[in-house]
């Protein structure tokens, strides 16, 4: 199970550092593309093997540029490469973080509705007639629900959609 994060805190100073640094990274890698979801499942998967093929491919090139294209630049594919390989450890690097970070966000989240509950169920008990009603209430809306449909309208439907 996690660290118990009661203790923890996030000064607003760490927290612009934070930013900062992130603002940091997105200016040292300014050449970010931001792609679509159609645009990202029309290219190819780039995993371990897609990676081990690139530095195949590489090697293949570099030895034995004389049955290429003459338009083929082993340079420019170099460079690509380069980038592609210089980018990997930033991208696990972030993945990592990202994982942590949004575990921690869950655990953290899950702390201050699981006090949050408490709150709204002891002013619900105990808060009546003491001017905060309209935030009882207010409170009580997270819980509401939509109105289920009674059995009859839902198997009604379901006739109807299997006519169709």
């Amino acid at each position: 199970m996690p660290t118990n994060l009661n203790d923890v805190t996030l000064s607003e100073v760490d927290q612009q550092e934070v930013m900062q640094a992130i603002a940091t990274i997105q200016k040292k890698l300014s050449f970010l593309i931001n792609l679509s979801q159609a645009e990202r499942r029309a290219f190819p998967r780039m995993g371990d093997k897609t990676r081990i093929f690139i530095q195949k491919a590489m090697e293949v090139a570099h030895q034995n540029s004389d049955f290429l294209p003459r338009s083929f630049d082993v340079e420019d594919m170099q460079r690509e490469v380069n980038l592609f390989e210089g980018l990997y450890p930033i991208l696990l690097s972030l993945s990592q973080l990202h994982e942590l970070l949004e575990d921690t966000y869950i655990v953290a989240g899950n702390d201050a509705y699981t006090s949050a509950r408490v709150v709204y169920q002891s002013a619900k008990a105990n808060g009546r007639g003491i001017g905060i009603d309209a935030v009882v209430d207010e409170l009580g809306s997270r819980f509401s629900r939509k109105a289920r449909k009674p059995q009859a309208e839902v198997k009604a439907e379901a006739k109807q959609l299997s006519s169709l």
